[in-house]
């Protein structure tokens, strides 16, 4: 019986299934899929509880406070299943990179991104304390009492943060690499308005401009992921050509 060498795609993996699907082609676009949904899972869940929360106001109050109210277990499985996702849009994002070849951010790029959802597992393992008047009842201003809770959350959800701002700063590297000085410019940009967002919501201002100016940062910061996450996926390919 004469053996035969099992085609590969262009990832080096088996073909599997009609169409001669990359199988590890096909596990990194899925991967990557978790960086588009991440970020609109993660909104549309913290906005629909803050709009139907007594007492939580959007313009004095950031999400995380969610938690240390009623139904909080719902803000903590939100910041959970987010950060699990964005590990697993990092992992697809190492494995894109990989076969896409050499080049800065190949692997500290990806590595940092993982470092932000692993920061919001921890902030959400980990339960702000009260504060600002809310939960309803809660004195205004800073923690009347700072729990290892508070603390947990704070360090880990703040390094998630650094984690964040310097894996966008990474991927920018690689970009401009490629000659892609408008995503790598994106990139940067992301991480910098980030930065300043994070530095004004950690001076423990509860100020309308700085909690809603945090808010910009988030949902940029989750833009970001999601483009990247799309380019990438694009630029893995799944098929290989029919021979002619």
């Amino acid at each position: 019986m004469t053996g035969s060498t099992r085609p590969t795609g262009p990832s080096g993996s088996p073909l599997v299934g009609r169409g001669d699907a990359d199988r590890h082609a096909a596990i990194t676009r899925s991967l990557l899929g978790y960086g588009v949904l991440a970020g609109p899972f993660y909104v549309v869940v913290g906005l629909v509880q803050a709009l139907t929360r007594d007492g939580f106001d959007l313009a004095r109050h950031d999400l995380s406070l969610l938690a240390a109210g009623p139904w909080g277990w719902i803000q903590i499985a939100n910041l959970v299943l987010s950060g699990l996702m964005t590990v697993a849009a990092a992992v697809g994002m190492g494995r894109a990179l990989r076969v896409l070849g050499d080049g800065p951010g190949r692997t500290w790029g990806p590595r940092l991104v993982a470092g932000y959802g692993v920061g919001l597992v921890g902030a959400g393992v980990f339960v702000a304390d009260p504060m600002n008047g809310y939960p309803p009842g809660t004195p205004e201003g800073p923690p009347a009492v700072v729990t290892v809770g508070g603390i947990g959350h704070l360090v880990l959800g703040g390094l998630g943060f650094l984690f964040l701002v310097a894996g966008t700063w990474v991927i920018a590297q690689r970009y401009a690499h490629e000659g892609r000085a408008g995503m790598a410019g994106f990139s940067r940009a992301t991480g910098v308005l980030f930065l300043l967002a994070f530095a004004g919501i950690a001076s423990g201002s509860s100020s309308p401009a700085v909690v809603l100016g945090f808010w910009v940062g988030v949902v940029l910061a989750w833009v970001w992921l999601a483009v990247v996450s799309v380019d990438l996926y694009r630029r893995t390919p799944l098929l290989t050509p029919a021979a002619g």
